[in-house]
This record gives structure tokens, C-alpha cells and sequence, in this order.
């Protein structure tokens, strides 16, 4: 089985056209997944034909599990099928899709996950993807959405009080098609103990389908730094999603303006949000390497 390996701010993944494949995709993603027996990567992502947008992206963790959407997997997602000509295929084959919109310097496609529909905007230099941006959709707030077991009668929910023994957290809580917890602190977050409480929020009993968690330091109106656990993951280099609850978050309590970097441990990412509309995430992307499975 041939597949490809890309990343973005160091968030890396697998990429494996599943158009005409059957696997069993979260057993072979533990596989994988792993950096010593496997390839290495922060999820599996499996490229498939899709009923109402131009692709269906499908995301694997490396414990097994699927989720919902992924930020970086997206833009990473989008290199993949426009450099290997699926897209194009695509956009002269399939009649009833949304059709992929070929520009001078850009291209513009739709992807289906398990969130809903994303649309995604990718430059090109000559041939190739070096930038890509994803309207992730509109955040949800309700307690329903995101989603915890406790109803809350404000929302958004923010500085919601979390114990961990004797450690307190204040939360914001909020999904961008997956759940989110974002914590803010004071000092540099390379002190914060993420290895230990990571795991922690991310299955704690107020979230049934567990949770991701941010940590973040506003830096000043427009940056921010920040560090991720992600559900069935652990602490990767960035996270996508997870910039963009940053970024939402800080913006509703008025800590920053429109446009932000969020500065991971593996790069930075631009996340812009006017407060009403759709979040949208923009950065580099990378291959690194194609290879052939062979188990």
C-alpha cells in the first residue's frame, strides 16, 4: 500500500488514498501511527470519495479511534490531493460535485468529514502547495455541541472552573467540530506540566467524548503561544483545530484582535475570526516523504 507523509507546524500525518480500498483503517492507524514499529505520524489520514463536497477526508488517531476533523490533517489533506492529481481528476470526472476552482495562484476545494463540510483555499508556487487556508466552520458553544455532560446556562462558556485534585483550572470551552479546552496562564507554557495533566481534562467524566486541551500565553494583541494535548494522541507540535479555539477563545475575552498567530513548539499558525462568521486557519505545509507499506 503506497502513502505519503506530510506535515504542517510539525503536526505530521499519513496520507493513504482509500478510493478504491478496503483496510481496517483504525487497526492498520495503530500500526502505523507508531514511531518506533511503524511510519510515525499524529493520525492516518484516508482520502475517499465523498457525496456532497469534491473529497471526504476520514481521520484516524493512532490509539484507533476516529475524529470528528482535523485543522492541520485538512491543509495537509489538501496538498496531497492537488500535487498527486487527484483534485483535478476530480473536477473533470465528477459532474454533481462542487468542482474544484482552478486561479492563477490558488485553488479553492470542499472536503466532507464527520464535522460537516469544509472549504479551503491552496497557493500554489509553480506547481505546488506551499500555503493553505481552511474556513473551519462557525465555533459552537452550546453544551450539547461541544459536547459536556454539565448544562450551563451562559454561553459562551468561559473561565468555567475545572478541579484536578488540588490543581483548579479555568476553562473555555467551545468546538470546532471536535471539543475543546483551552486554558489561559501567565507563564511561559514550557512550565506548564502538560504530560501530567493533558490526560487528565482529556478524559475527565464532564467530557463523554473526551476532550482536547490547550494551554496558552498571550503574548500581546496578535500572538500567542500555546502548547496541545489531543484527544488519542497526546502532546503533538500543533494542532489546527486547536489554534482556532485558541484563537476564538482570547477573542471573546478580549485579549486579542481579529488576526492572531498562535505559536506552537512546531511553527506558527494564523487563525483570523471576526467573531461572527466562519474561523479560518492558514500555514505552511509540507511533504516529507512517500513510501510503501508493506505489511
Amino acid at each position: 500500500m503506497k502513502f505519503s507523509k506530510l506535515q504542517a507546524t510539525g503536526n505530521d500525518f499519513i496520507l493513504v488514498d482509500g478510493r478504491d480500498m478496503e483496510r481496517d483503517w483504525a487497526k492498520l492507524a495503530q500500526a502505523m501511527c507508531q514511531r518506533r514499529f511503524g511510519v510515525g505520524a499524529d493520525g492516518l489520514l484516508l482520502l475517499e470519495r465523498a457525496n456532497v463536497a469534491d473529497l471526504r477526508m476520514r481521520v484516524f488517531n493512532p490509539d484507533g479511534s476516529e475524529a470528528e476533523v482535523c485543522g492541520n490533517g485538512l491543509r495537509c489533506f489538501v496538498k496531497y490531493a492537488i500535487e498527486g492529481g487527484i483534485v483535478d481528476k476530480v473536477a473533470l470526472q465528477a459532474e454533481t460535485l462542487s468542482k474544484a476552482k482552478w486561479q492563477q495562484d490558488s485553488l479553492w476545494l470542499t472536503i466532507e468529514t464527520l464535522a460537516g463540510t469544509e472549504e479551503a483555499k491552496a497557493f500554489m508556487v509553480g506547481n505546488k502547495v506551499t500555503w493553505v487556508e481552511v474556513n473551519m466552520g462557525m465555533p459552537r458553544f452550546e453544551s450539547e455541541q461541544i459536547p459536556i455532560k454539565e448544562e450551563v446556562d451562559i454561553i459562551p462558556i468561559l473561565n468555567y472552573p475545572l478541579t484536578l485534585g488540588e490543581r483548579k483550572l479555568s476553562l473555555s470551552l467551545l468546538s470546532m467540530g471536535n471539543p475543546h479546552a483551552v486554558y489561559f496562564v501567565f507563564e511561559p507554557v514550557v512550565k506548564f506540566p502538560l504530560a501530567e495533566v493533558g490526560p487528565q481534562v482529556e478524559r475527565h467524566c464532564m467530557f463523554p467524548q473526551g476532550t482536547n486541551f490547550e494551554i496558552a500565553r498571550i503574548l500581546d494583541k496578535n500572538k500567542i503561544e500555546a502548547r496541545v494535548w489531543e484527544r488519542g494522541v497526546g502532546e503533538t507540535l500543533a494542532c489546527g483545530s486547536g489554534a482556532c479555539a485558541i484563537a476564538v477563545a482570547a477573542r471573546l475575552l478580549n485579549y486579542v484582535n481579529n488576526n492572531v498567530d498562535i505559536i506552537f513548539p512546531g511553527g506558527t499558525l494564523v487563525v483570523s475570526w471576526d467573531g461572527k462568521g466562519g474561523v479560518v486557519l492558514g500555514g505552511p505545509v509540507e511533504e516529507v516523504f512517500t513510501g510503501e507499506w508493506l505489511k
